[in-house]
């Protein structure tokens, strides 16, 4: 005692060592250290009226273990009855009774306003108890009542059977606990108690559906309030945990929201339609909301326009798609579909995107790339690895709408012809600088326009078929137009003769050039035409009649100027020199295998098509002079010479253009034909020989065959008649009379003399008996020439 005096605790306010009565029959609060009536004496009374002597103070509670204190069984005077309304206090101490968000509200005011005082008052009173629970010594043990009513000696009654004790009620979880565990990512747990406060309110307000705070009474309006803020710190919660998974959270916190996201669907089954809280598709939204944040922070910083942002969201989606499916898929139940809300998250994220940058005013570059991702890199790279089928809510839908695709295509057409027309003149006329300067450079012109074309048609039909198709008839249009501007431009080019009189190699060798311009630039409209729609069909011919002009222009001018060479050569043939010397004929042969190593630069195909008209012009320069009557074989053994030396020049013709690799190989039995007409004897030989030569060259005419009858030295009428009447049959027969395509013309080059005419009877009656006149070899004869002044006339 004397220590307790020390420590300044009276005498009368220490318990005795067995005089404290059974804790069932006390009021719990007479044992709270510090309860002193002189500090109860200064609190007065309660709001509710009644007393606060012997109360605990808010001071001495806040330091306690609180909100598991209990009232006794039995009320004191002037406690509120059960119809009467709680105090704060009461309502925190009672047990059973769910603390609200407000009691703990004014328990922090009091504590804030109070904190100083709190923590000395709690610590004073914990010391006075330590030292009280010292000095009253060990409890002294009770008689139990069997001790009591049995009299000693006796044997004690058998116990009775313990009953067992009901099982314990959870006490349910406060407004702030709860919110604690919602802080600390328990968020399953934390629902479940939601749900359980959720029931409370609805069984408050009479059983239906939650209605509005403050619909039902104060105590119904702020637990509505209650529940529904504890829903927004829940749901924060949950979505934040889904933007933080995607960064690369564990699995754990998503099987967390997984559970919370079950519990709410069943809650919405008993909820019923009207109050749903549809949890499942907030949380899809919000998987909407954290894929768009992931793609907008890849896309700024990319590098390359917007070709490089869409590359650098095709690797954000495929990095989180890819650690949706093995990391956060698996660990959401089964049920929820996981994969796919995430997956059309993404595609609708992308789709926002996709639009906004589809309605900017983009370059042609930016639109080629938005089009080709759309339309090949997603489906192939993103979509491709995704089972679309098992997908819960089927196919996905479009990111771009087909309007959206179809003016993004139609700027880019508009774009293209645009751009193309200026570039193609740009580069005709930079080309066409070069054709009359003096120094001999190749040109690049088709390289460029195949260039300048190619890089669209190559890249629409990537994207669709429908865009190829319309970006080929575009540059098969674009196309067509050039053409017919250079064809006109070339044939300027060869209308001034300054180049080619000053140079001319270099204006040969630029011929050539403006050739091998035409098959690459042919090859492009053929394979634009073939890919494009059938309205493309006047845009190729278009361009393929400009290309034969420009290609048969060039090719009269490169054969014009070598024939300009050959054409001593051909003046010696078909005389008598020419029987018996080689020397015009390989005169011939050299000059044009010499040319003939400047046209191989031509390219094969202009190059094959020259080659067979040199051929073909050569022969019929060949066979000009014999047709137009330069030599006459007045015998049998002058025919036989001529036309042995027509078959040893055409059998080398045909060495020397066999070596040149013509194709013209028609032209071949040309001579030999003629040669055998000169050397054979009898008509119907001839007459063979003839039909032959109007079968291979349907352009011979009878003047032709004439004139070679004419050259044999054929005078008979009659046999001339045989002979000519095959010629006639066969161009009076079916086809005779069209004529050939002009790369197979022979004969309707080389004009002959007119054919022999016929004598009036009246110019020869006073000269010539009636008896001559029916003789068959005057009834035609050949035109009179004029005799030479040198020579007299014969005499017979």
């Amino acid at each position: 005692m004397p220590i307790l005096k020390n420590l300044g605790v009276a005498d009368s306010k220490v318990p005795r060592a067995g005089t404290l009565p059974l804790r069932s029959s006390r009021n719990p609060f007479e044992e709270v250290p510090g309860l002193e009536e002189e500090e109860v004496g200064e609190l007065g009374t309660l709001p509710n009226g009644t007393s606060c002597r012997r109360r605990a103070t808010l001071e001495k509670l806040a330091g306690l273990a609180p909100f598991r204190l209990a009232w006794p069984p039995g009320r004191r005077a002037g406690s509120p009855g059960d119809g009467q309304p709680r105090s704060f206090l009461g309502r925190v101490l009672t047990p059973g009774i769910r603390r609200s968000s407000a009691d703990f509200g004014l328990l922090a005011r009091l504590q804030g306003t109070r904190a100083q005082g709190d923590e000395e008052a709690a610590g004073e009173a914990a010391r006075r108890l330590a030292f009280l629970r010292l000095g009253r010594g060990p409890k002294p043990r009770r008689a139990s009542l069997a001790e009591r009513v049995v009299p000693a000696g006796e044997a004690a009654p058998e116990p009775p059977p313990k009953v067992p004790e009901p099982p314990k009620v959870k006490e349910p979880l406060s407004v702030l606990e709860i919110l604690s565990l919602i802080q600390q990512r328990e968020l399953a747990r934390a629902d479940e108690h939601i749900l359980e406060l959720e029931a409370e309110e609805l069984a408050s307000s009479g059983g239906g559906a939650p209605g509005p705070p403050g619909a039902e009474g104060a105590g119904g309006g702020r637990r509505a309030r209650d529940v529904a803020l504890l829903y927004e710190a829940l749901q924060r919660e949950l979505w934040a945990l889904v933007r933080e998974t995607l960064a690369g959270a564990g699995p754990g916190a998503v099987a967390q929201l997984g559970r919370v996201l079950l519990q709410e669907e069943a809650a919405d089954g008993r909820r019923g339609p009207g109050a749903a809280r549809k949890l499942r598709a907030r949380w899809a939204e919000a998987v909407g909301r954290a894929a768009r944040e992931r793609l907008e922070a890849a896309a700024p910083g990319a590098p390359g326009g917007l070709a490089g942002q869409l590359e650098a969201l095709r690797a954000r989606l495929l990095e989180d798609l890819g650690g949706v499916r093995g990391r956060l898929a698996p660990a959401y139940p089964a049920g929820l579909g996981a994969f796919g809300v995430y997956l059309r998250g993404y595609h609708g994220a992308l789709a926002e995107w996709l639009g906004a940058a589809a309605r900017r005013r983009l370059p042609l570059a930016d639109r080629y790339a938005l089009l080709h991702w759309h339309n090949e890199v997603y489906p192939r790279e993103i979509l491709g690895l995704v089972d679309l089928v098992a997908l819960e809510n089927g196919e996905l839908g479009p990111l771009l709408s087909p309007g959206t695709l179809r003016g993004l295509e139609d700027e880019c057409v508009t774009d293209v012809k645009a751009q193309t027309r200026a570039a193609l003149l740009r580069v005709l006329q930079e080309n066409e600088e070069h054709w009359g300067s003096t120094e001999d450079r190749p040109s690049s012109l088709a390289q460029d326009v195949c260039e300048l074309l190619e890089e669209h048609t190559e890249r629409a039909p990537r994207i669709s078929q429908e865009f190829g198709e319309r970006m080929a008839h575009c540059c098969l249009a674009g196309l067509a137009e050039f053409l017919q501007s250079f064809q006109q431009r070339v044939e300027r080019f060869h209308e001034h003769p300054g180049v080619r009189e000053l140079l001319p190699d270099i204006y040969v060798s630029r011929t050539i050039s403006l050739v091998n311009c035409g098959p690459p630039l042919r090859a492009l409209a053929e394979r634009l035409a073939r890919v494009g729609p059938p309205e493309s069909e006047p845009a190729r011919e278009a361009a393929a009649s400009a290309l034969d002009r420009v290609t048969r222009l060039c090719h009269r001018v490169l054969a014009d100027l070598l024939f300009q060479e050959l054409q001593p050569h051909f003046n010696k043939l078909m005389r008598r020199k020419w029987l018996n010397s080689p020397e015009a004929l390989d005169g011939i042969v050299g000059t044009l295998g010499a040319q003939a190593l400047a046209l191989r630069r031509m390219q094969d195909e202009p190059y094959q098509a020259l080659v067979a008209e040199l051929h073909r012009r050569a022969l019929v320069e060949y066979v000009r002079p014999l047709l137009r009557g330069r030599l006459r074989c007045r015998s049998a053994r002058t025919r036989s010479r001529v036309a042995g030396r027509l078959r040893e020049d055409s059998a080398q013709l045909q060495r020397l253009f066999r070596r040149l690799e013509s194709q013209a190989s028609w032209l071949d039995a040309v001579v030999p034909h003629l040669a055998e007409v000169l050397q054979l004897e009898d008509t119907p030989s001839i007459q063979v020989e003839v039909g032959v030569l109007v079968r291979d060259y349907p352009d011979i005419r009878r003047k032709h065959v004439a004139a070679l009858l004419d050259i044999r030295g054929l005078h008979n009428a009659a046999a001339r008649q045989e002979i000519l009447a095959v010629a006639r049959d066969l161009e009076l027969s079916e086809g005779g009379a069209l004529s050939p395509p002009r790369d197979r013309a022979f004969f309707s080059d080389i004009s002959v003399p007119r054919p022999p005419f016929c004598l009036g009877l009246p110019l020869f009656l006073g000269r010539l008996p009636l008896s001559r006149l029916a003789r068959p070899g005057l009834a035609c004869l050949p035109r009179l020439r004029p005799l030479s002044p040198s020579r007299p006339p014969t005499q017979r």
